[in-house]
């Protein structure tokens, strides 16, 4: 085992009216403090009684999908926390991940693609 899932992460439009929307749908706190995230405009969260967290991420010009037009899929990524972000970068690398984004020191998480192309982060402790 590489780390545990940290939370869902949905693209959308508005992060902070659809986290609203989750809440209304599933109960929990929207934006409840956390040390791993940074809340703003384009970030928000959803802390659920069952321990889960669904997270919402800004994107200009979101286009929806479009079910089940394979032109629009599905819009998601996992968030993996881990315990040591370069121990665990060599091991998803070596299980056929590609590094998307390795950010700067200064930043607790790195952007990968699984072999089927679809997005996730690492996020160090």
């Amino acid at each position: 085992m590489i780390g545990n899932l940290q939370c869902v992460v949905l693209d959308c439009p508005a992060a902070l009216e659809l986290a609203h929307f989750y809440r209304a749908l599933l109960g929990g706190t929207v934006n409840q403090p956390d040390p791993r995230w940074s809340l703003d405009d384009d970030w928000a969260t959803l802390h659920l009684k069952t321990g889960m967290v669904l997270a919402f991420q800004g994107v200009d010009d979101h286009r929806p999908p479009l079910w089940p037009d394979p032109a629009r899929p599905q819009q998601f990524h996992l968030d993996i926390d881990v315990e040591d972000l370069d121990e665990a970068q060599r091991q998803v690398l070596a299980l056929g991940a590609t590094l998307l984004d390795s950010g700067d020191a200064t930043r607790r998480w790195r952007i990968y693609a699984d072999p089927a192309g679809h997005p996730f982060c690492l996020v160090g402790e």
